[in-house]
């Protein structure tokens, strides 16, 4: 009969001191392994770089041409005026989306260096979405930028041959003779 009291009293007092836990703010719920890893997929979702979760390929475009221009410092009125012509006359885009589309770029690009080191990570969520047509404008696009000032800047060439690479990966594999 002692035993069973004595089992009984310790499940008393370890509800007794669960229940004072739960009062304190401390929730066993919280060491499910399932539910962790479930808070921490939708937290590396949604509080992660928004610069790696480009989907659109005129987007990812954008932002690659500004980070080519970005490569050997800061932008100059020049290569403004420059991107901002490009995102008129190629993507079709008025003077007012032209510019939104260019400030937006330079925002979510930042100092460009998340982009050039992570261009694989950059490009995946949008690659599939590119055309053949478009993969190949967008590399004529980059190397239009890069070489408007003159001679291409290595920054700007590792960019670009990074993702000729991702996005023409057939074409980067061949030997040129």
């Amino acid at each position: 009969m002692h035993i069973i009291l004595g089992v009984f009293g310790s499940v008393v007092t370890i509800l007794i001191l669960l229940n004072r836990l739960a009062e304190a703010g401390f929730d066993l719920g919280g060491l499910n392994p399932f539910l962790w890893h479930r808070r921490r997929k939708w937290k590396k979702h949604y509080q992660g770089d928004p610069v790696f979760k480009i989907n659109s390929p005129m987007d990812a475009t954008a932002i690659l041409m500004v980070a080519i221009v970005k490569a050997d410092g800061d932008m100059t009125r020049e290569d403004k005026s420059l991107l901002l012509r490009l995102f008129e006359e190629e993507f079709k885009l008025s003077k007012k989306d032209a510019a939104g589309l260019l400030i937006s770029s330079v925002h979510l690009l930042g100092d460009g260096t998340q982009v050039r080191n992570n261009v694989r990570k950059f490009l995946t969520p949008s690659q599939k979405a590119f055309t053949a047509l478009q993969a190949l404008s967008a590399v004529a696009l980059m190397n239009r930028v890069a070489s408007a000032s003159g001679a291409i800047h290595p920054n700007a060439q590792e960019l670009i041959d990074l993702t000729v690479g991702m996005l023409q990966p057939d074409r980067a594999r061949q030997p040129t003779w």
